[in-house]
């Protein structure tokens, strides 16, 4: 059973790589899934005005967790196997290192998510598949959509 990398930003965007996922479940591949998130990592300002660092890993750690919280769903929901893995960090870095951590097979995941352009690959995407040690499946919505949300 081979293990695929999700990643998730709580974008309707990043979501189609879990809904292709169930898809590709539905044909018959026998998967499990990490469901993941990386938050950026506090700035400058957040750094100097906060009281207790550790309030702000906690409040990151909080935000990733709810924003995988839909597509692990989806997948429980299907009665497949599926972990969340949260982080902060340079997303495109932290994915690459949780493919390895996780032990994972394969990425599925969106030609961008939240805050990026609609043309082409966003930025993140565009890491990961160039520097991925492991098979990169990018999944763009539908073109109906596509032109829904612009």
């Amino acid at each position: 059973m081979i293990k695929i990398l999700i990643p998730v930003d709580g974008s309707a965007q990043s979501m189609h790589a879990a809904y292709h996922a169930m898809r590709l479940v539905s044909s018959g591949l026998k998967a499990r899934f990490v469901v993941a998130n990386v938050q950026e990592g506090p700035n400058l300002y957040e750094l100097v005005v906060a009281h207790d660092p550790d309030v702000l890993h906690e409040v990151s750690d909080a935000a990733g967790h709810d924003l995988v919280r839909p597509a692990v769903a989806l997948f429980t929901s299907a009665s497949q196997l599926v972990e969340e893995a949260v982080a902060s960090g340079d997303p495109a870095h932290t994915l690459l290192e949780m493919v390895e951590s996780h032990d994972c097979d394969a990425v599925i995941m969106s030609a961008h998510g939240s805050g990026e352009g609609e043309r082409g690959l966003g930025s993140v995407a565009q890491h990961v598949v160039q520097h991925c040690a492991v098979p990169v499946t990018i999944v763009r919505p539908a073109r109906a959509e596509a032109s829904e949300e612009a």
